[in-house]
């Protein structure tokens, strides 16, 4: 088996959560397999996650996000864990991919032109997203808005591709062989380092 670098995006402000769970089970796969791994708390980091002036004037990146930076130009593959909230990504995580994906680091504008280059590729990524519905009804009845918004328009616009989508759900009512069978096949995906 090839040896990956692996970076885990944990997008769940609570430590408490499944997602932390399922984050930790991922990355003893990893490890156990030899992957070398990474991670990336947005709960630890300090960092202003508004982007104040959109794209028009430059805001300095935060030492924590010139960090994350670094490590997302290291990875081979990035794993982001984050749960579903009112069809789309945590505030924290938004605030994140709004910081970090800037341009002249994940993509650049073509001058005259609706087109861009994208400048994180070569790498794969991984989405794992919890939620208090079924899976498939996420899918079917709502199309996973958040799910397509972080492969279509964030991770494969930046050239991070193949992108794999887990869903996992319902959360809430869940059972413990539920979450321990989740466990256990997020553990599988971080040995394979997928």
């Amino acid at each position: 088996m090839v040896q990956k670098k692996i970076l885990i995006i944990q997008g769940h402000p609570d430590q408490e959560s499944f997602g932390f769970a399922l984050a930790e089970s991922y990355k003893k796969g990893a490890e156990n397999a030899g992957h070398s791994v990474e991670e990336i708390r947005l709960r630890d980091l300090k960092f202003n996650p508004i982007l104040e002036y959109g794209y028009r004037k430059r805001t300095e990146l935060e030492p924590d996000l010139l960090d994350s930076q670094k490590k997302i130009l290291w990875a081979d593959h990035i794993v982001w864990i984050y749960p579903v909230w009112w069809g789309s990504v945590p505030a924290l995580l938004k605030g994140f991919l709004d910081r970090v994906l800037i341009p002249g680091f994940a993509f650049k504008r073509r001058e005259g032109s609706v087109w861009w280059d994208k400048f994180l590729t070569g790498r794969s990524s991984r989405i794992i997203s919890t939620m208090d519905q079924p899976a498939w009804y996420f899918w079917l009845v709502y199309g996973e808005p958040s799910n397509r918004m972080m492969k279509r328009t964030v991770l494969e616009f930046c050239g991070i591709k193949p992108v794999q989508v887990t869903s996992i759900g319902p959360i809430r009512m869940s059972k413990e062989k539920f979450r321990e069978n989740w466990l256990e096949k997020v553990g599988a995906f971080g040995k394979k380092g997928i």
